[in-house]
């Protein structure tokens, strides 16, 4: 189900470090110890962070030798893409119809002459 999805990956991608692993990773590849690299975080928490993201089903890890390879998973973040782009078009076009009824309150004022207390 996709909302069961949805909530799985919202609760990966709620984490600051999980999301900066996500962006670092939406540039390509990297080894779980190039992505520990740039934090002030054990390669052991990283790997917990990415094990994370690998049951979410945002990262794919594999093994290369004696590395551990990090690969992203663009279908997951498309779908959460894709709920929120739903969401983004019912507000937008909320707001346009909210938009008409305002202007039309306020031709209906000035036509009435009761605007500014007139």
């Amino acid at each position: 189900m996709v909302v069961d999805k949805l909530g799985t990956t919202f609760a990966a991608l709620s984490d600051p470090t999980r999301r900066a692993l996500v962006e670092r990773l939406a540039r390509g590849p990297a080894s779980v110890q190039g992505l520990t690299e740039p934090f002030a975080l054990s390669q052991q928490m990283i790997s917990k962070h990415i094990a994370y993201l690998v049951r979410a089903r945002i990262v794919i890890k594999t093994k290369r030798g004696r590395e551990s390879v990090c690969t992203l998973r663009p279908e997951a973040i498309k779908t959460v893409s894709d709920w929120a782009i739903g969401y983004r078009r019912f507000w937008e076009e909320s707001l346009d119809k909210l938009d008409v009824v305002v202007k039309q309150i306020k031709k209906a004022e000035e036509a009435h002459g009761t605007k500014d207390g007139k």
